[in-house]
């Protein structure tokens, strides 16, 4: 039997309606507590695309991604962010229990495990870096606002891009393993992890 999580989940989740990074001006990163009614029209904008066919969303009607993520936003074992660039929309953000989702049928969930999805909109321009700067910021919520212990990914075996990101922040990838809809590969980082790939990145 898989063991699961010891405590409620999430400890913090609902806690953070506004999570900013360092503040620089109009580059400020921050995140705000998703709407699921007042955001569904850009997200469905945004799954629509042809580059975010790895998303499993496209073609949805309004009402469908609405629903969606009220849903989401309603459960006790999951929530979503809408991260912002400059004040305006511009990444969306899911914490999930693992034990409570389908990975967890995958692997032994462990306390303190917290599942993540990112999704990058499609940008107004081009900033060297920025991917890597709103995955960072993620990261840093989930393990200092959130209080995750190891973070948990589960991305599409297709996905190339997400995978050099991943690498790049400190996560180890486990064998592919398949899904109802897709076949993924497992990751895993730590803090400790985290920290370490941000640190050999400063120094190189």
């Amino acid at each position: 039997m898989k063991p699961t999580t010891t405590t409620p989940f999430p400890i913090h989740i609902k806690a953070f309606p506004r999570y900013p990074s360092a503040s620089d001006g109009d580059h400020t990163l921050a995140l705000r507590q998703l709407d699921p009614s007042g955001d569904a029209p850009l997200l469905q904008e945004w799954f629509d695309m042809d580059y975010a066919r790895f998303w499993s969303m496209q073609n949805l009607s309004l009402g469908d991604v609405r629903g969606a993520y009220q849903k989401l936003c309603d459960s006790p074992h999951a929530n979503a962010w809408m991260g912002l660039h400059r004040q305006r929309p511009a990444f969306l953000v899911e914490c999930y229990d693992p034990a409570r989702d389908q990975v967890g049928e995958h692997y032994a969930a462990q306390p303190g495990d917290l599942g993540m999805h990112l999704f990058i909109g499609p940008p107004t321009e081009r900033l060297h870096g920025f991917s890597r700067e709103v995955f960072a910021l993620v990261m840093r919520f989930m393990f200092d606002g959130l209080n995750a212990q190891r973070i948990v990914v589960e991305p599409d075996i297709h996905n190339t891009r997400i995978h050099a990101l991943n690498r790049a922040m400190g996560f180890r990838y486990a064998e592919p393993v398949r899904f109802r809809e897709k076949t993924a590969h497992l990751a895993f980082c730590t803090k400790d992890q985290f920290d370490q790939a941000l640190l050999q990145e400063s120094i190189q």
